[in-house]
């Protein structure tokens, strides 16, 4: 019996180690891609153009005031419309075109060998690049939100439900834009940043067009169709987050709409970002 007590000791102290340890590395990985986060949110900040579109965005904004008092009775529709597109375009453009150069960049200066140096993954490395952007864009789409609420307050001298209306819609486009910075991530995991761009870009466009996809793969016949059957699959359903019109016209998406899209962007997030991670897993850097 004593022998039995001692053993049933000893493997409870091993399996209190073993998940002490377990904490320790799950704590020190997040605070290793919360440092890396907060650094891109930094640079991210740092860059003027990221200054420039939010600024273009509300002048933008305020020249759909003016457009709109030559509109009667239009004023509120062409400020969301107006407001929540150029949000959702420079938004884009912001994931675009920085989004595929947060890798390149650390390769071009080589800053990604001291970092590797460090106990950091590479997967750790992709997740806080990541989060980082995913910051930088909450920030921006939060700013250009403001305006458009802002720009109706004053148009409407006082209060107008659209000011609260129009948040869902603007949830929905950063969720989008998430997905796109997840997408530039991984085709610059292994590609140039031009080549990058322009994919995630045709990713963009496809995929506010993929109920024509659904179409095409059902009337076309032979190798088109499994192509288009392919595209509408694989690529993501950017349709599920286009509520700027019904925006603009006082509608909000229904609870399921919403939470459904919200559930489907980051169920894809995922897999992209693992995929990012497994492909970048086994890129040779010399």
């Amino acid at each position: 019996m004593p022998e039995v007590t001692v053993a049933t000791d000893t493997e409870a102290a091993d399996t209190k180690r073993s998940d002490a340890r377990v904490s320790a590395g799950v704590a020190g990985a997040a605070s290793r891609v919360a440092a890396i986060a907060r650094n891109t949110f930094r640079e991210a900040v740092r860059d003027r153009v990221l200054y420039n579109l939010v600024l273009f965005v509300l002048i933008l904004t305020g020249g759909a005031v003016f457009l709109g008092e030559l509109s009667a009775a239009q004023e509120t529709k062409i400020i969301v419309d107006m407001g929540l597109s150029a949000a959702l375009l420079f938004g884009v453009f912001i994931a675009i075109f920085v989004g595929v150069g947060l890798v390149y960049k650390e390769i071009e200066r080589r800053t990604i060998y001291a970092i590797f140096a460090k106990p950091v993954g590479r997967g750790e490395f992709l997740l806080g690049k990541y989060l980082g952007l995913c910051l930088t864009l909450a920030v921006n789409v939060a700013v250009m939100g403001a305006g458009v609420s802002l720009a109706l307050l004053y148009v409407r001298g006082g209060w107008d439900p659209l000011v609260l209306s129009i948040w869902p819609a603007v949830a929905l486009i950063y969720v989008e834009l998430m997905i796109l910075v997840a997408v530039a991530l991984l085709f610059s995991s292994f590609s140039s940043p031009a080549l990058s761009a322009l994919l995630t870009f045709a990713v963009f466009v496809i995929g506010h067009f993929s109920a024509a996809l659904k179409g095409l793969a059902a009337t076309a016949g032979g190798a088109a169709r499994v192509l288009f059957a392919a595209l509408y699959y694989l690529l993501p359903n950017l349709s599920n987050y286009a509520y700027i019109t019904a925006a603009s016209h006082g509608r909000t998406p229904t609870a399921a709409d919403f939470f459904g899209g919200v559930a489907y962007g980051l169920a894809y997030i995922a897999v992209l970002l693992a995929a990012s991670a497994l492909v970048f897993q086994r890129r040779n850097f010399k």
